[in-house]
């Protein structure tokens, strides 16, 4: 038996924040509670929505101390705030990060038994749905407004944990690609390649199937031809990224990731890696590992990547054509190659360990060992 959860609602297109007033009145709601991290503050980037709010009149309590990878503390504090400003919803604005934490703090508000953050990592039931999300990306990538996941970093223990609850999937995602047309060239190329690793990671997972496949290859096929564009910030670009990275998230919260993100989620939390930074690094190179686990998938990939002639190709030429235009996409949009910069050679056996334990392993289509993981590490240094 395969489960599929998507959204209540969702609005796409420019001007879609003009139909939060309406979500917010058809649903009896009273005052909410706007998580939204300090930089889209300082830009007035969350003004667009709060003027939207106010035209409205409709009452709300901004809280904003977000980190770029969000920590027990930020959800903690978070909770607090929220009891103190007597909201009854949330209005996330931004990118994971203001979406992890406004997904945390739902889930404990009508969850207190889980007032300890830790006790949400991996799959857990909860008795109940969070306070109602109505979720607003700023970024083309983590498609945090449709996953039934969020990450949380555990700064005491240097560590990401990823938590999966279908109670925390907001209840309205408002996906509107005038939110994203402020982000600068190097965000957009990091969240866009988050997107791309998410598509080709959910096609290949242990639990993809037809219905998840489906958004997948559409996702790849659409980011693939719109992300260098959203780099140049032309208006097609930010629209198609915008829906790529959507419908990449209808499928990959419903069948899970691999190791691409088990090894990339360390690197955010002992370094502060930009999440996509990460992905993009990693994913070619998990790419080669996995393609003798992978059937005649990286055929589909290739030619969703636009690769021409696929039919034509022999198995070990489509995979090598799918890991190149990978390749050829994050460095055409100014992604680093290696981890060079990034990872110190002491650190690789706590990496490799931390990626074993991740939740997103055991959904990798080859089961690697630890000593595997190390000796991925070691080749992008």
């Amino acid at each position: 038996m395969n489960r599929f959860i998507l959204n209540e609602t969702s609005y796409h297109g420019a001007g879609a924040i003009t139909a939060i007033p309406g979500e917010v009145k058809k649903r009896g709601l009273h005052k909410a509670f706007v998580c939204s991290d300090p930089d889209l503050v300082k830009f007035h980037v969350t003004d667009k929505v709060l003027d939207v709010l106010k035209g409205a009149g409709l009452d709300y309590e901004l809280y904003s101390e977000i980190k770029p990878n969000p920590t027990i503390e930020n959800v903690q504090t978070g909770v607090k705030a929220y009891r103190e400003a007597g909201a009854d919803y949330i209005i996330a604005i931004g990118g994971g990060s203001s979406m992890d934490t406004a997904k945390a703090v739902g889930i404990i508000i009508n969850n207190p038994e889980h007032e300890d953050v830790r006790s949400l990592e991996g799959a857990v039931d909860t008795a109940k749905p969070a306070v109602p999300i109505i979720a607003v990306p700023t970024t083309a990538g983590t498609a945090a407004e449709v996953t039934i996941n969020y990450v949380i970093t555990d700064v005491e223990k240097n560590r990401k944990f990823v938590c999966v609850d279908p109670h925390d999937i907001p209840v309205v995602a408002v996906v509107d690609p005038d939110m994203m047309s402020t982000m600068p060239r190097g965000l957009t190329a990091a969240t866009g390649m988050d997107a791309l690793t998410h598509a080709i990671e959910g096609y290949i997972t242990k639990g993809a199937w037809e219905l998840s496949d489906m958004f997948h290859l559409k996702a790849i096929e659409i980011i693939s031809r719109s992300l260098r564009g959203a780099v140049a910030n032309t208006p097609e670009g930010r629209e198609g990224m915008a829906l790529g990275q959507y419908i990449a998230g209808m499928g990959f919260s419903n069948v899970g990731l691999g190791i691409v993100h088990s090894m990339a989620h360390p690197l955010g939390a002992l370094y502060d890696t930009p999440h996509g930074v990460a992905n993009a690094i990693i994913l070619p190179t998990v790419m080669e590992y996995n393609a003798p686990a992978t059937g005649e998938k990286y055929r589909e990939i290739a030619r969703a990547m636009g690769v021409k002639g696929v039919d034509d190709m022999t198995q070990d030429q489509y995979r090598k054509a799918a890991i190149d235009a990978v390749r050829q996409l994050s460095a055409d949009v100014g992604i680093p190659a290696d981890l060079k910069a990034i990872v110190k050679p002491e650190d690789i056996p706590f990496l490799a360990q931390s990626a074993m334990d991740d939740a997103c392993r055991p959904g990798n289509p080859k089961d690697p060992t630890l000593e595997d993981i190390v000796a991925l590490y070691e080749s992008l240094i």
